[in-house]
């Protein structure tokens, strides 16, 4: 039965504050190869708004534009840019100095400030994001881009003095990879994105971008501070489908590093159309089912408010949410009820909304397909704790608190990415234990206790299963100086800060014998500065 919370949820025209309002639909062709905006004359694709605006025809679903649906010959233009510019390593881009790397990054994040009203409007009508969130996003990968220089700097002073072992002196630095195809996801469809993007241009790597399947549009802003801040052929920006587009730029051989985050599923049939495998360096954040444990000795109101967050954060569309929660049956009830209560406080909204915590779903079919994970539960015992979960209306889902929920059913197994928060009793901890233990994913979990030896004991249990462990804390990726990691089918390879360089760079050696002669030679180098590599040149 409808309890009408989401009655009046979609707006008028006309009650959209004026600042946050979007004009015609945009029809973008232009798309970046070589230095260049070039035009695209052929078929589009529709961007649609998760948005719906009320009339009294009824609710219409807004219309923000369209992009370009690139074929697999101008994507393979792109790539033969990237490829050019970097030349086998001998192109510009590679060869300049780290410092004067980071002067085209530096530029770039100057350019990227200027269009920050513009990308955060775009985040919260193409994806739904919340005005706060949207700003948070922003701000955020704008402070990536600044740690990632100074993480740099530092990784160049480190590199920039000589070692001398067993009568060889050697200097020792990072160089690029090659040609990277970076792809990020539609729910962090600019800080996922840049945490690849960034560090595989500043390493010195050139790239082709394909941003991801919502929250396109955001990117166009972008395109131009992209063209001027760096040498033609360096970054290249293609749109369309991946089927077109990105599996030709597999097939071709041509890709060194390929940085994607989405399904393994996804990953692995992209991986297998490279025919040199071996030669492929990938750096992939893939599925999680992250689950939330809650002991029978905890502070239920921390664990409360921790794993409503970890849930419900950004709807739930977040592979690091609490995706499933195990909760002792001695304390069942009590959290059940406890957050119910704070759920039914959470304000659905647009994303302008003051204080809106749950918006509309950007994803077409999510709402189905939530509505059949939730048809099923129902079927098989479970029922729907909080009033009104499970409601929907076009894009928008409210969130439904399912207990008790079981093996036999899909939620149990497959990750919702949504507005769906399964809970599990337990009475022996040991059967948690083997969930995370049989699963398939392995990203991070979450544990909620107060007694130490059982905390303690459980560390010890999913060390070596997960990630991340976080006690009494949620699920989440930062602080982006720490590694952001997986195990089993939820990633490939570890990104942070200081990561991330390594990701795109590998160890490269020049050594000599220690003997008088070559030193001197080695002196007359750097003293003329005769090589980009080796120099003893100091970063401030």
């Amino acid at each position: 039965m409808s309890t009408g919370k989401l009655d009046k949820v979609f707006p008028r025209l006309e009650e959209i504050p004026e600042a946050f309002r979007v004009g015609s639909p945009v029809e973008q062709r232009e798309y970046l190869v070589n230095g260049e905006l070039l035009r695209w004359d052929g078929p589009l694709a529709t961007v649609r708004s998760p948005v719906y605006l009320t009339g009294d025809a009824g609710d219409e679903q807004v219309i923000l534009g369209s992009t370009p649906l690139l074929d697999a010959e101008a994507a393979m233009a792109a790539l033969n840019a990237a490829v050019d510019a970097y030349d086998h390593g001998q192109g510009l881009w590679p060869n300049l100095r780290v410092a004067e790397r980071i002067q085209h990054v530096e530029t770039f994040l100057a350019k990227m400030r200027e269009q920050r009203d513009t990308v955060v409007r775009l985040l919260m009508w193409e994806i739904g994001k919340s005005l706060k969130d949207s700003e948070k996003e922003f701000d955020r990968t704008c402070d990536y881009i600044v740690d990632t220089i100074e993480s740099l700097k530092e990784l160049d002073r480190q590199s920039s003095r000589f070692q001398q072992v067993q009568g060889t002196i050697g200097q020792i630095r990072r160089v690029p990879l090659g040609v990277a195809l970076c792809m990020g996801p539609y729910n962090y469809p600019l800080n996922e994105t840049f945490t690849t993007l960034i560090p595989a241009l500043i390493m010195g790597n050139t790239v082709v971008f394909k941003p991801a399947k919502f929250g396109v549009l955001l990117i166009r802003p972008l395109l131009e501070a992209f063209r001027d801040s760096f040498p033609p052929g360096v970054i290249n920006v293609i749109y369309g489908r991946g089927r077109e587009t990105v599996s030709a730029l597999m097939a071709s051989g041509k890709i060194d590093v390929f940085a994607f985050i989405g399904t393994h599923k996804g990953a692995s049939d992209l991986k297998r159309l490279h025919p040199r495998p071996h030669r492929l360096r990938a750096a992939l954040g893939l599925d999680a089912k992250n689950p939330g444990i809650v002991l029978p000795e905890v502070d239920l109101d921390n664990a409360v408010n921790e794993a409503i967050t970890g849930a419900l954060s950004f709807n739930g569309q977040r592979c690091t949410a609490l995706k499933i929660l195990f909760v002792h049956e001695n304390v069942l009830g009590s959290f059940l009820e406890k957050f119910s209560a704070k759920l039914a406080s959470l304000k659905p909204g647009m994303p302008w909304d003051t204080n809106a915590a749950l918006t509309p779903l950007p994803e077409p079919g999510k709402v189905d397909y939530l509505n059949a994970l939730l048809e099923d539960a129902l079927s098989k015992g479970a029922k729907v704790v909080n009033e009104g979960g499970g409601e929907h209306r076009h894009s928008f889902f409210y969130p439904a608190l399912l207990s008790p929920v079981s093996a036999d059913m899909r939620l149990y197994h497959e990750e919702q990415f949504g507005p769906l928060v399964p809970v599990v009793p337990y009475r022996d901890v040991q059967e948690v234990i083997d969930y995370v233990q049989q699963s398939d994913y392995g990203q991070q979990l979450s544990i909620f206790g107060d007694n130490p030896a059982e905390v303690g004991r459980l560390v010890d249990a999913f060390v070596n299963q997960v990630g991340r462990i976080n006690i009494n804390a949620q699920c989440q990726r930062g602080p982006d100086s720490y590694p952001f990691n997986g195990r089993k089918n939820s990633a490939e390879g570890t990104l942070s800060v200081h990561d991330a360089l390594r990701v795109f760079s590998i160890r490269t050696l020049v050594a000599s014998r220690g003997t008088p002669q070559s030193k001197a030679l080695l002196n007359e180098i750097i003293t003329n500065r005769h090589s980009v590599f080796i120099s003893t040149d100091y970063i401030l």
